[in-house]
């Protein structure tokens, strides 16, 4: 599973500063990426409507619905992080990280963020970070087989 997750899928900082805003500009990078089609931003303002993909730590990981499969095209993730904390249904969120997986892998791919966003001194770093370079060489586990 390797380029999941490339430098242009990184931005620092991001630019939103609300919870909807932060799904697009994340759903955006999958789709500047040919990872997905447009109609997967979509899919992912859906699942956010039934479920919050806030996962504590200053992560959320939007992704789309089980319906939105056939909208992707390979599997990857984009990084966006903010700043300043964008209001997530109440919670402080740093990190947007857009999920797109092909055949399920998504799952694997979102064991893998999870592992990162544990680790709350892995998660100062990310933070500190000074560039998306920086962040991503910080994250290319995600990348690793």
């Amino acid at each position: 599973m390797s380029d999941i997750l490339t430098l242009s899928q990184v931005k620092v900082p991001g630019s939103a500063t609300t919870k909807d805003e932060a799904i697009r500009e994340a759903g955006q990078l999958l789709v500047d990426a040919g990872a997905v089609s447009p109609d997967y931003v979509d899919a992912m303002f859906e699942r956010e409507r039934s479920v919050s993909t806030y996962m504590g730590n200053g992560l959320a990981i939007p992704h789309g619905t089980n319906e939105s499969k056939d909208a992707i095209t390979r599997s990857a993730l984009s990084v966006v992080r903010y700043d300043r904390p964008i209001d997530w249904d109440g919670n402080e969120v740093r990190f947007a990280v857009g999920v797109a997986g092909v055949e399920g892998g998504h799952l694997e791919i979102l064991g893998k963020v999870a592992i990162v966003f544990s680790d709350e001194a892995e998660v100062q770093g990310l933070v500190e970070a000074s560039s998306a370079e920086e962040l991503y060489q910080r994250l290319l586990a995600v990348n690793e087989d």
